[in-house]
């Protein structure tokens, strides 16, 4: 079993960076198994190839222009993903979909594929988290647990790991 957890995201245009932030949160509050990689992807885009090809399940944690009212959190699943590209869904969404794209093509697309969206109030320059993206980290968090939960692997929490060693 191969996962990957990719959080997408620009930390300079602040809600544009909800992906990374979801990503570092996972690393810091949770042990994950060995053959569960978390990745902060940045901006790149066909640079990813490598890394997304082959997964058995890949999580992907973005920023996505849905037209809900900022603060929500989306998630989709396998072909929802790919077919909501034909609108504008993710600041990122030209470099993922070419690289699903690729992946696709080349026969190495993910078996599972999970996006963990939430919809940015804000966009522009600015380091930080708005007030109403930085409070849907949790429930995201939870999201990606759920989706590591579908696929066998339990995410420990950092306190109960630490507790049990003591």
């Amino acid at each position: 079993m191969r996962i990957l957890v990719l959080g997408i995201g620009n930390l300079l245009l602040s809600d544009e960076g909800v992906g990374v932030r979801i990503v570092e949160a996972l690393e810091q509050r949770y042990l994950l198994p060995p053959h569960v990689e978390v990745l902060d992807g940045g901006t790149s885009g066909m640079e990813l190839l490598d890394v997304m090809a082959n997964r058995d399940h890949l999580i992907v944690a973005d920023a996505v222009l849905t037209g809900d009212k900022p603060g929500s959190v989306v998630v989709l699943h396998d072909d929802q993903i790919p077919a909501l590209f034909s609108q504008k869904v993710s600041p990122h969404q030209l470099g993922l979909a070419d690289v699903l794209m690729a992946l696709r093509l080349t026969g190495e697309f993910p078996r599972r594929l999970t996006l963990v969206g939430v919809v940015p109030q804000s966009l522009e320059p600015g380091i930080g988290l708005t007030s109403t993206v930085r409070q849907t980290i949790e429930p995201a968090l939870k999201h990606i647990v759920t989706a590591l939960r579908n696929s066998g692997v339990i995410a420990m929490p950092v306190e109960v790991a630490c507790v049990g060693n003591e």
